[in-house]
């Protein structure tokens, strides 16, 4: 089936006639009795958190969260993780789950969130995943590279001696090793090559041989898109990541820094930027700035890529307008 998109605006890019009821993909329901799974996806600031709402009061839904920084625990401002009053009309999971100095892959994601999706469904609950992490989504519906573990030993090897080459060494090292997967990796994405040039020695054969995947089982996946206007989008952001500094993401970030030190989870939008406050590198007023442009140029790689995504019911609105959450929730109704 084409993913076909939907509007309450018959103006916008769907090219819709008619207003909302005439753009509904009339897709029947799925002849199969396997629960279903609704994926909620789309930009930060979209408003997938308010549609998912909607969406799990009406169907007795549960939410699992997909967003790799929701699942650290003290990492509130920075992150607009639902409100504890949101998380109290609905029950959440996988936010929370872990401190910040633990590792958390997109692989543990999977794990953790496919038995979730068991345990909501096995209570005749409905299974909602809403959030950002692209990645994090994939490797939950479509299984991930089942290869060798983290090798704490080698990559602390291959980050020293990353230290000590020029740029490129490390792209060097990996078009030797595994050419096709060299040239599918950009040579600045030092956490991509290091972990492929782990899998090559190993595994003993390069990446590239043992891609090895375990698509989710047992489910049907419904996946709703919020694909708002850009620059209403952006004032949005602007006005979140203004906002999160006001809260007091400064001292937040003081706090963590305090309990935890340098981890890799500070280095996120608006705490990385917090950080450099916090070093004296720049003003707030400049942390500011530099958060608002940040999550609008994330904002666009997240639509880059759940635009790969098959057969998305696209919304070019925002999830907290009711014409949104109305068709979303009949979009639901034909499956159920």
């Amino acid at each position: 089936m084409t993913a076909k998109p939907v509007s309450p605006d018959p103006t916008s890019e769907s090219g819709a006639p008619g207003g909302l009821a005439a753009s509904l993909p009339g897709s029947p329901p799925d002849a199969g009795r396997e629960p279903l799974v609704v994926a909620i996806l789309g930009p930060t600031g979209s408003g997938k958190t308010a549609l998912s709402l909607s969406v799990a009061e009406q169907f007795g839904g549960e939410i699992v969260s997909c967003d790799s920084v929701a699942v650290y625990r003290g990492m509130d401002l920075g992150t607009a993780k639902p409100s504890l009053a949101e998380r109290a009309r609905v029950p959440h999971h996988l936010i929370d789950v872990t401190d910040p100095d633990q590792p958390f892959t997109a692989g543990e994601y999977s794990r953790r969130a496919r038995a979730t999706l068991g345990e909501i469904a096995a209570r005749g609950r409905l299974p909602i995943v809403t959030g950002g992490t692209g990645l994090y989504l994939r490797a939950l519906i479509d299984g991930i590279f089942s290869g060798p573990g983290r090798q704490e030993d080698l990559r602390a090897r291959l980050q020293r001696s990353h230290a000590r080459h020029n740029a490129g060494w490390l792209h060097r090292v990996l078009g030797r090793l595994d050419p096709v997967s060299a040239a599918r990796i950009h040579a600045n994405d030092t956490a991509k090559l290091m972990r492929a040039i782990e899998v090559c020695i190993a595994a003993g054969q390069p990446m590239s041989a043992a891609q090895v995947r375990d698509p989710l089982q047992g489910f049907r996946i419904l996946r709703i898109g919020l694909n708002p206007p850009r620059q209403a989008l952006y004032e949005r952001l602007n006005r979140r990541a203004a906002a999160m500094f006001e809260a007091g993401l400064v001292e937040e970030t003081r706090g963590l820094l305090a309990r935890f030190g340098p981890v890799k989870a500070l280095d996120s939008l608006g705490y990385r930027q917090a950080v450099e406050v916090l070093n004296g590198t720049i003003t707030e007023e400049q942390a500011v700035a530099a958060a608002q442009q940040g999550h609008r140029n994330y904002a666009k790689r997240q639509l880059t890529w759940f635009r790969r995504e098959p057969e998305v019911h696209w919304f070019h609105s925002f999830g907290d307008e009711a014409g949104v959450q109305r068709m979303a929730r009949e979009l639901v109704a034909l499956r159920i």
